[in-house]
């Protein structure tokens, strides 16, 4: 993170959903003390969504009113800054300072190729084109984090263009830090017992292994329940904070909820 701010160089983050992509791209901003900008990807994102779009609702009153009066509207009105909503792209490209905004490009890899090569002048120049204004460059380029779940490959167009570090589940001792954390309160066994089951649970043939936010949300389902120390009752009456497929509640169950528990 640190070359990515001082280069400055895009960040591409990957590694297997929940192990805190998002989040560092968030701490970031924090230790910046800067916006954090974020663009959530899906399928179909196109540049609309991402970069801005033109109000014709607007547009088309701005003519009716025109023409009440009587007055010409040309081109050049119509399609000024007056008509135009910022998306986060361009949200990010014009944030005034004095310090970069931080713009997290996130779960890049469900959006299509062609959204991926609309990416690259963004991340080359630190600019974007809108052909009725032209291009934009940014007075102060953001921090770019990209992150991906590899449900497919990025091209290696763009990872030439970034930085690149895989983050892997953290070890128990770490994610039972982080659940204190994020879970004031919480009672060490039960944080640590928690951190043990999901690494033990990771290892199962699960369709989605549990990441630190379900771990997190593990805690503070236990936590509403009053429980402080992790049982195979208290597992099974909380499975579902765990694992969100009923094959791998099942899985876990055939394992041992006991084994679970350790």
């Amino acid at each position: 993170m640190f070359l990515a701010v001082r280069l400055p160089q895009p960040l591409l983050l990957e590694g297997e959903a929940g192990v805190g992509k998002t989040e560092a791209a968030k701490a970031l901003a924090a230790a910046l003390d800067t916006p954090l900008v974020r663009l959530q990807c899906y399928e179909g994102i196109d540049a609309a969504e991402a970069l801005y779009e033109w109000d014709y609702p607007r547009q088309l009153l701005g003519i009716r009113l025109a023409e009440a009066r009587g007055d010409h509207v040309g081109e050049a009105d119509l399609f000024s800054r007056t008509y135009l909503v910022s998306r986060p792209l361009l949200a990010a490209i014009e944030h005034p300072g004095p310090r970069p905004a931080v713009l997290l490009i996130d779960e890049l890899d469900r959006a299509d190729d062609e959204f991926e090569a609309f990416m690259f002048e963004l991340l080359a120049e630190a600019a974007v084109t809108i052909p009725e204004l032209g291009t934009i460059h940014a007075t102060h380029p953001p921090v770019v984090v990209l992150t991906s779940n590899r449900t497919r490959d990025l091209h290696d167009a763009l990872k030439r263009r970034c930085l690149y570090h895989w983050i892997d589940y953290p070890d128990v001792e770490r994610t039972a830090a982080i659940i204190r954390r994020r879970v004031p309160g919480a009672a060490t066994p039960l944080t640590v017992g928690v951190a043990e089951a999901v690494s033990r649970l990771r290892d199962l043939d699960v369709q989605k292994r549990p990441g630190v936010a379900e771990a997190i949300d593990w805690v503070a389902a236990l936590i509403m329940l009053g429980v402080d120390r992790l049982d195979a009752d208290a597992v099974e009456r909380t499975l579902g904070s765990v694992l969100k497929y009923r094959e791998d509640q099942e899985e876990a169950r055939r394992r041992g909820l006991a084994w679970v528990v350790g």
